[in-house]
């Protein structure tokens, strides 16, 4: 009588349904480059929401005072703090990493950045900074350009940061639109134009 031996299947052929080291590379570096959010990023999804919800009115308040797109703002206010956790955040209600530049004569905070503990301007309150952002794009010639723009075009507006010089960060423009995308900042823009569409078309 023939005896029946059972094998555990050799590990040679599993190899077939793994990828190569080189493909898993691959993958890794094309799922990097799809994620809107930086790789030193500390913040969570559930981050951002919390501060979509808690700063989407503002953003649509300076839509209407300043013309700029809502998304935009949170865009920026999401990349540029961290979802409000980066240490400008926290320590300096700066959302937008705005730094001093020679005619701010508010408070300051010494941070390091494109170099070494650079001066960035520091708010009493986080509303302050959203302010001082609708001021610094409207009141700057070289992001003159934005203001010709849709409002509504937030792809135009996020490239036109890019090339006013607003970042330094080569895939800014594709950081806001990704964020922009997607968490539906867009909607933000529909409802300033929805309650304020008359006061935000005037001149």
């Amino acid at each position: 009588m023939k005896k029946h031996t059972h094998r555990l299947p050799s590990p040679v052929s599993f190899r077939a349904f793994a990828p190569s080291p080189l493909r898993a590379l691959s993958l890794l570096l094309f799922s990097l480059l799809l994620s809107p959010f930086p790789l030193f990023a500390q913040y969570t999804e559930a981050d951002i929401r919390n501060y979509i919800e808690t700063y989407k009115e503002i953003a649509i308040q300076k839509m209407v005072e300043y013309k700029i797109p809502a998304s935009i703002t949170l865009a920026q206010g999401i990349f540029e703090s961290g979802s409000g956790t980066s240490r400008l955040a926290r320590e300096a209600n700066n959302h937008f990493g705005i730094k001093c530049h020679k005619e701010w004569t508010g408070d300051t905070i010494r941070h390091t950045d494109d170099a070494p503990q650079e001066c960035f301007r520091k708010y009493e309150k986080a509303e302050y900074s959203y302010d001082d952002h609708s001021l610094f794009l409207t009141s700057r010639p070289r992001y003159a350009k934005l203001f010709t723009l849709d409002i509504m075009d937030y792809k135009g507006w996020a490239h036109e940061l890019k090339a006013a010089g607003y970042a330094t960060n080569p895939q800014y423009p594709e950081r806001l639109i990704s964020l922009i995308e997607r968490f539906d900042l867009a909607t933000q823009d529909t409802i300033a134009m929805q309650l304020f569409g008359d006061k935000i078309k005037s001149e």
